[in-house]
């Protein structure tokens, strides 16, 4: 559940019988909490109320326990679009970190082989998206180095979180459809900018970068303004299609 106080700060617990969640501004019984209708305000200790409702993705992402840092909410909307994913797409995830891009293209339908080098953040992942889908989702994370090669072939997509996703483009040509998308989420411009002089020289063609900046609003009676505070670059979008080999040389309809 989430938990919000007065001053809209936010608490993401898991909800047992008899526990209790401790605040610096008061205690709140788990008990009073379950089976609570959704939107309830509940008082702690001190008689200080809070708002009860279930968590969002977005939520969850912020909040759950973390191995790598994860990529932003408002990065993984645009990347479900960008990546156009939807229920039977297979997706080949490299660098899973804590999870947070797993369970984005889970629960938008997708079903999803991860390959991470490191067995702590395999773990954590593995742990955040059972807590949020259960055991059954269609999730899979390999110990693997996708600079190594890709296993297995026929994913639709291919998305990673690496910092020389370059050196991926030969064994995602291999292991994708043709019009397959791969999508390299990248936190600096010169890397992005290898990354596009690399796919010159491969088979994927139609490449697209951008980012996403995100600026929220106050609005109180005849206050309206832009927040102070934004949640401004934090990485770049990289997008192409994998082309047929009778595409010849060209990378555009133009080329």
């Amino acid at each position: 559940m989430l938990l919000v106080d007065v001053k809209e700060r936010r608490y993401l617990i898991t909800l047992r019988a008899g526990a209790a969640f401790h605040t610096h501004v008061g205690i709140v019984a788990h008990d009073d909490m379950i089976g609570a209708p959704e939107g309830s305000t509940i008082p702690g200790s001190t008689g200080r109320r809070f708002l009860v409702v279930r968590p969002t993705l977005s939520d969850v992402v912020l909040k759950m326990p973390r191995g790598a840092q994860v990529i932003y909410p408002k990065d993984l909307a645009a990347m479900l679009m960008e990546v156009d994913i939807a229920p039977g797409v297979t997706v080949l995830e490299a660098g899973v970190g804590s999870g947070a891009l797993s369970m984005a293209l889970l629960r938008a339908g997708a079903e999803v082989v991860g390959y991470e080098v490191r067995e702590d953040f395999a773990q954590v992942a593995r742990m955040n998206v059972a807590a949020l889908l259960g055991e059954g989702a269609r999730y899979r994370v390999e110990l693997r180095d996708v600079y190594e090669g890709i296993e297995e072939g026929g994913f639709d997509r291919v998305v990673l979180d690496l910092p020389e996703p370059w050196r991926v483009l030969p064994h995602a040509e291999q292991a994708m459809r043709p019009g397959g998308i791969l999508c390299a989420y990248l936190p600096t411009i010169n890397q992005t900018s290898q990354l596009r002089q690399a796919m010159e020289h491969s088979a994927f063609g139609l490449a697209s970068t951008l980012e996403v900046l995100h600026r929220t609003w106050h609005i109180e009676a005849r206050s309206v303004r832009p927040d102070h505070r934004m949640v401004g670059h934090t990485g770049f979008l990289t997008t192409a299609r994998l082309l047929h080999p009778d595409g010849g040389e060209g990378r555009s309809p133009q080329g």
